[in-house]
Order: C-alpha cells, then sequence, then structure tokens
C-alpha cells in the first residue's frame, strides 16, 4: 500500500510549480486570492474529516460528500483560468483535476484500512500550512501591488 502515496507526492509537485512558477510569474486577481485558499480549506476538511471520526458506512458517504464538494469547487476559477492562464498553466490544472480524487480515493483506502493514519495527519498539516501561506502571501502581494 505504501504505492498509494505516490499520487499525494505527484499532487503536491504539480501543485508546488502552479504556484510557485505559475501564479508568481502572472499574479493572482481578488478573485484567485480568495478562491484558492477556500479551494485548499475544502481539501484539508475531507482530510481532517478521517482524522477526526472512524471509518463507518455512514461516515463513508459524509466523507465521499465531502470530497464531491471539493472535487466541483475547485473547477469554479477555469472561467477566469481561461482568460488568464497560458495553455501550460491550464494543463497543469488538469493534472490537478486528474489527481485530486484519486488522492481522496487513497486517503478513504487508508481510512478504511487503518494505514498511514500519521502519513495523512502530516498531509492535513502541510495542506493547513499550505492554506496559510495562501492567505499571508497573497494578502502581503496584494498590499505591496
Amino acid at each position: 500500500m505504501g504505492w498509494m502515496i505516490f499520487p499525494f507526492l505527484f499532487q503536491g509537485a504539480v501543485m508546488f510549480f502552479d504556484e510557485f512558477y505559475f501564479h508568481r510569474k502572472r499574479g493572482l486577481g481578488l478573485w484567485e486570492r480568495i478562491g484558492h485558499p477556500v479551494d485548499t480549506f475544502s481539501v484539508f476538511l475531507c482530510y481532517g474529516y478521517l482524522l477526526l471520526f472512524p471509518f463507518t458506512v455512514s461516515n463513508l458517504y459524509v466523507f465521499s460528500g465531502l470530497c464531491l464538494f471539493s472535487c466541483l469547487l475547485i473547477t469554479k476559477d477555469e472561467f477566469i483560468h481561461t482568460e488568464v492562464c497560458e495553455a501550460r498553466e491550464n494543463w497543469l490544472h488538469s493534472l490537478l483535476f486528474v489527481l485530486h480524487p484519486i488522492c481522496f480515493f487513497a486517503a478513504g483506502v487508508f481510512w478504511w484500512q487503518g494505514i498511514q493514519l500519521d502519513f495523512l495527519k502530516i498531509q492535513a498539516l502541510i495542506i493547513l500550512a499550505f492554506m496559510a501561506y495562501q492567505i499571508i502571501y497573497w494578502s502581503v502581494q496584494w498590499k505591496q501591488n
């Protein structure tokens, strides 16, 4: 089951490149400066749920609903991205759209099997830290402009 960590690592690498290359290269408008941390928070809610509640069928339904909401929420910026992003960044976003549910599925398997829970804790903390970075960096960046 250790191979199931790979999607998380790949997603992290793609997200890192998106944030630290494309976003810094073009800057973010107000919609994205607000929306991206909201997206990140939706991911944190999914992983946080796994850490707070035991696996049961009813909890699986709740987790699945949170994941579905997050998967739909992250697409909200695509109307803006078609106007402000170059094709390579849009392609990178498509990778993230594919990896998003794969990571949720893997996290759900870990939860169901009761394995890799320390990994999920670390993942949740990384996501929370990334959200804090997004809020702080892009707020300060906005004030500088």
